[in-house]
């Protein structure tokens, strides 16, 4: 078989490509495979006359026939691109010839009947076969159709078995690498449902649609002023009709759960109709608005989505300037996370200003919608939530996915605990990572029954029914999320729960029980809730996160020469480690205008440059500044002397590990930055310019911004796409105030 480490070369490496099938999907993999150059030979097979007789002057292979054996004699590798049906046919023939060690792929939009007619024909599944499917087309059919860029940037889902070899897996994902796809792996079961309802189901609609209204006696006029949403979703009706003919037999029973679900959701969206209810109408529209914005942003890196949302995002920082003017961060996190999850458990209608528009705050938002909450917006950071009570909730269609965010992980799993329902809550791929055995645990000592994956990670899987029973938690570690979890489980649970904390977190949830009415009491360390009591709907204005001014603080306390406003950015006593640590550095900050809002103190801060000087930070200020450290490394890499974090071994479980990254990138530009077990020393000095990498991680990416005011050269930063679920905007408002920071995406 062939060497897959050749296939980086850039001779050719595959002595012979057989594909079979020159339609517009086999005639353009065929087509990308020549221009890629890492094939000797591509032969076609088809039993068409004038797809055999179009294919050479098209450029779309090397040498045609209609003869199956000839075309994969002594072949490397055969793609099968025949309708699905047709595939017992050719797959019958193959197994009676001698195929050597040639690896054995499809394009098959249901892989369940591929598999099954591999098996029959061959009387097992062989190794060499990795079934696979590409998420791409065009309205237009045939050889004439191909193109050798038709699935660049598109997602190629592979389905390997068991069985299948290692090898051969990694070479069919290189050839798909070699067109510019984006290959990713599903298991078999999963691709066919998920195929059902995202491909499957739309086509079976769309040709349904036309067909009924072209039908009509009024049909010219409807086509006639057919608008572009309708042309946009009718467009998909101009396919191929056999082929779509053999999709739905090929999947039929996961089409026809798919098409039940649907079916039974319209007859209740006529019923409102016909009803005048006003209000499912509006739940429908706003919970299917906001899927689609959720589908394009926090799912981007998922199967299926636009193949744009699949770039790579990366930052380049200028070295110099200044920071000055009077800006508002976005709204604080936190709070907008809390805003959603007790508005939504509250009677009546909770409306919220200042709502953060990030994805994270978003996950959360979108998660209760799929519970039936009814929320409008958000829109200029207002949000209408009309709340359903504490018992109101419904189960979710499916599993809750909640991207990158562990606030919304966390802080879920205490309110979903005590639900009559099931639920599943899963993440991206680094919030897959991150422990949840912190807030499982003390959960399943509340009596809630609750699985994780592997070492306490993501998935998390709830049963409902639980009878929760309230307890005294003495935490362990510091931590708000914990702290907020547990009270909100006691909102469920009999008798009283009570959090003691180590050491001062965030009180944002505390705060906010009380602004919605809810009896909590607070004694020093210790927080005590009981069950029983209701949440009554009431107005939210959402002050600015001072986590996200924590970025500007550091630029215009670092860069020569600026002078800073911060408008109504949040100071609740619990965040201000920022602040503290940064004055203890020498840093020249004023605050003025404090006052409260909404329970929450605010105040407007301005920022100068100063001279900074290394610390020890202190212990205490340590869970007040959790999450600013980041850039609070690169004011200790600007600062005259050395600093000293320690006890922050929380900083290594956050999104990436920040203790770990942040080193390695301060180092990559000249700092002396030596990582410990719980903290970090930085000997400040000169910043130069280099490559640093995030780790997608939004506040590294965001805070090596930062550092480019005090570097000698670019700073270019890689994989940074999730600064949005932070602080959508960051760029442009860094650059409205100084900071030379651009956006570079790559495929």
């Amino acid at each position: 078989m062939v060497d897959v480490n050749s296939l980086s070369s850039s001779v050719p490496t595959i002595g012979r490509l057989a594909v079979i099938g020159l339609g517009l999907i086999g005639g353009s993999f065929a087509k990308g495979i020549r221009q890629a150059g890492v094939c000797a030979e591509v032969v076609g097979c088809d039993p068409d006359p004038m797809a055999r007789r179009l294919a050479l002057p098209l450029g779309v292979v090397d040498r045609v026939t209609d003869n199956l054996a000839e075309a994969v004699r002594d072949a490397d590798v055969i793609l099968l691109a025949v309708p699905v049906l047709a595939m017992e046919k050719v797959l019958a023939e193959l197994a009676t010839l001698s195929l050597g060690q040639a690896v054995l792929t499809d394009v098959g939009s249901t892989k369940g009947a591929v598999v099954k007619a591999v098996e029959q024909a061959f009387g097992q599944i062989p190794p060499l076969f990795v079934p696979g499917h590409p998420i791409a087309g065009s309205e237009k059919s045939g050889v004439e159709a191909a193109r050798a860029e038709l699935f660049r940037r598109h997602k190629v889902i592979l389905t390997p078995l068991e069985n299948t070899s290692e090898q051969a897996l990694e070479l069919v994902t290189r050839l798909w690498h070699c067109l510019g796809a984006d290959v990713e792996a599903m298991p078999l079961a999963d691709h066919d449902e998920v195929l059902a309802a995202t491909s499957h189901l739309p086509h079976l609609l769309a040709f349904s649609l036309v067909d009924t209204l072209a039908a009509r006696s009024e049909n010219l006029e409807i086509f006639r002023y057919a608008a572009g949403g309708f042309r946009d979703f009718t467009r998909i009706a101009a396919s191929d009709p056999v082929m779509w003919r053999d999709v739905f037999l090929a999947n039929r029973d996961a089409v026809l759960r798919s098409l039940d679900d649907f079916t039974r959701d319209l007859s209740r969206l006529r019923e409102a109709v016909e009803g005048r209810d006003a209000n499912t109408l509006l739940g429908v529209f706003t919970r299917a608005k906001a899927a689609r914005e959720h589908f394009s942003t926090i799912l981007a890196r998922r199967a299926y989505m636009e193949p744009m949302q699949t770039q790579a995002i990366n930052f380049i920082a200028q070295p110099g300037g200044r920071v000055n003017g009077s800006i508002r961060v976005p709204g604080d996190k936190s709070i907008s996370h809390r805003s959603i999850m007790l508005g939504s458990l509250a009677e009546g209608v909770t409306e919220v200003e200042g709502f953060l528009e990030g994805e994270d705050s978003l996950a959360t938002l979108q998660a209760f919608r799929d519970m039936g909450v009814v929320i409008e917006g958000p829109h200029h950071g207002r949000v209408t939530i009309n709340g359903v009570g504490l018992q109101g909730l419904q189960a979710p269609p499916g599993p809750l996915y909640l991207g990158n965010s562990g606030t919304s992980m966390r802080l879920l799993a205490g309110l979903l605990a005590g639900q009559e329902f099931d639920t599943v809550l899963t993440g991206d791929a680094s919030l897959s990572k991150r422990p949840m055995g912190r807030v499982a645990k003390p959960l399943r000592e509340m009596g809630a029954q609750i699985e994780t994956a592997a070492d306490g990670r993501p998935p998390l899987r709830i049963t409902g029914g639980s009878k929760l029973m309230g307890m005294d938690y003495q935490m362990p570690v510091a931590s708000a999320q914990v702290k907020s979890c547990l009270l909100l489980a006691g909102l469920y649970a009999g008798g009283s729960t009570s959090v003691t904390e180590p050491a001062p977190t965030r009180d944002h949830t505390e705060r906010m029980l009380k602004g919605f009415g809810y009896p909590i009491k607070v004694e020093g360390a210790k927080a005590t809730i009981e069950a029983g009591h209701k949440l009554t709907a009431c107005k939210i204005d959402v002050p600015a996160d001072i986590s996200s001014a924590a970025f500007f603080m550091v630029a215009a306390s670092i860069a020569e020469g600026s002078d800073l406003t911060l408008e109504h950015v949040g100071i609740n006593p619990t965040r201000v480690g920022v602040i503290n640590i940064l004055k203890a550095m020498g840093g020249d900050i004023e605050l003025s205008n404090e006052r409260e809002v909404g329970g929450e103190p605010v105040a407007d801060i301005r920022i100068r440059s100063a001279k900074l000087k290394g610390i020890d930070i202190p212990i205490d200020q340590v869970p007040l500044a959790i999450d600013e450290f980041p850039v609070l490394f690169v004011a200790a890499a600007c600062a005259q002397g050395r600093t000293v974090l320690r006890g922050a071994e929380e900083l290594r479980v956050k999104e990436s590990d920040r203790i770990q990254v942040m080193a390695d990138g301060l180092q990559a530009l000249g700092v002396r930055a030596e990582p410990t077990a719980d903290g970090i020393i930085i000997d400040g000095g000169p910043i130069g310019g280099g490559k640093v990498d995030s780790h997608g991680d939004h506040r590294i990416a965001m805070s090596f911004s930062v550092a480019s005011l005090r570097a000698t050269g670019d700073i270019q930063i890689s994989d940074c796409a999730n600064v949005a679920t932070s602080f959508p905007g960051f760029i442009e408002l860094a650059r409205s105030v100084g900071i030379q920071v651009s956006l570079e995406a790559s495929a």
